[in-house]
Parts: structure tokens; C-alpha cells; sequence
């Protein structure tokens, strides 16, 4: 699993949430709080927040800002279709991720649940928790190109998402603005837009 980036800013109609990485200094993360409490709760989300020029200036002044990246986020309806033919993926048998999905096999213990779809002995879509508590879970989906444009991601993750039901946890679903792939998957869902993330690392 990546590390967190430096910042993390949610947008709801609610409000907004942000948290700052716990290595960064006392006295950035004191600027920082400062500056997201000051953002105005809006009603879009695609613009990025208006600190946005004045908070790379302070992250600069720790390391240079090496990637954001900005979309939407999902809730799974209260209904969600038990999908066919995935596989739960445990140490039992994690060898199914050894030859395409070596990362998700390096991280597989701390990202459970793992929920895949299997072609000639190898998984080819995998859905995992790519952040979790004992609260809520994010999902993270990869499938390999060949696979792809056959309802695999959307399989895994309908199939992740119940996993993480039946553990009493929520679980939840964000993308890019720009992946439209990852957009589809929500749209066959039929998730439910709460909000939108901001990441700045």
C-alpha cells in the first residue's frame, strides 16, 4: 500500500474534512489546518480548492510537491447484486496474484478484503482495500489490459464491497476526474456521489 499523501482535503455538501500526514513538521501541519479551515463549503467539486497555490507554496518550503490528483467519491447503494465467479484471495491462495499483481500480493495481509476474477490459473481483476478502518474502506481495483471491457472490475468490486459489509465496515469508492474507466465501474454500480477528494503529495 502507497503511503498518504502529504494532504488529504474532502469536499461534502456537509463540509469539509481534511487531514495532514503525521511526519510533516508541527508547524507546517499548524499552517496547513489553518488554511483548509478557512476553505468555503461549496456545492461543486470538480474546481480545486482556492488555497490551492498558497498550499503547494507551503509544502514546497518541506520538499517539492511531487503528484495530486483530484475526483470524485462514492458510497455503494443500500442494495448491491452479489456478483458470479469471483474469488476471495487469502494466503491459502495468493499464489493466483504472483504473476500479474506482485504489488497487491506484496501488500495482500494489510489489504484485506482481496476479491478477484481468475482466467487459466492467474487473477486478471482484482478488487482490495487500498486504505481501511475499523470504520470504512477504500476500494483499490486493477485489471490487466486484456481483460478489460468484460465487467471485471465492476465484478470485483461489487464482490469487495459485500466482504466489506459482512466485516460491519462501509465501504467506499473514489477515482480521478479524468478515468473514465474507473467512472464507469461507479455508473454500473450505481454508487452514490457524497463528495470529492483532494490529494497533494
Amino acid at each position: 500500500i502507497p503511503p498518504a499523501p502529504r494532504v488529504f482535503f474532502g469536499r461534502t455538501p456537509l463540509g469539509n474534512v481534511w487531514a495532514c500526514r503525521a511526519d510533516l513538521p508541527e508547524n507546517l501541519r499548524r499552517h496547513l489546518d489553518q488554511l483548509l479551515a478557512a476553505e468555503p463549503v461549496l456545492g461543486t467539486y470538480e474546481e480545486p480548492p482556492g488555497c490551492r497555490q498558497v498550499l503547494y507554496t507551503l509544502l514546497a518550503e518541506h520538499e517539492p510537491v511531487r503528484h495530486e490528483e483530484a475526483g470524485p467519491a462514492f458510497t455503494f447503494p443500500a442494495a448491491i447484486r452479489a456478483p458470479a465467479g469471483v474469488v476471495p484471495i487469502t494466503s491459502a491462495n495468493s499464489d493466483l496474484l504472483l504473476t500479474r499483481f506482485p504489488d497487491v500480493l506484496a501488500d495482500l495481509e494489510t489489504s484485506q478484503p482481496c476479491i478477484a476474477m481468475v482466467e487459466d490459473g492467474q487473477a486478471v481483476s482484482v478488487c482490495f482495500s487500498a486504505r481501511i478502518t475499523a470504520q470504512a474502506a477504500e476500494a483499490g481495483v486493477q485489471t490487466v489490459p486484456s481483460a478489460r471491457r468484460r465487467g471485471y472490475a465492476t465484478a470485483v468490486t461489487a464482490g469487495w464491497a459485500l466482504a466489506i459489509r459482512e466485516q460491519g465496515a462501509i465501504p467506499l469508492y473514489s477515482t480521478a476526474w479524468d478515468n473514465h474507466a474507473s467512472r464507469s465501474v461507479a455508473r454500473r454500480l450505481g454508487l452514490n456521489l457524497y463528495g470529492a477528494d483532494w490529494h497533494v503529495t
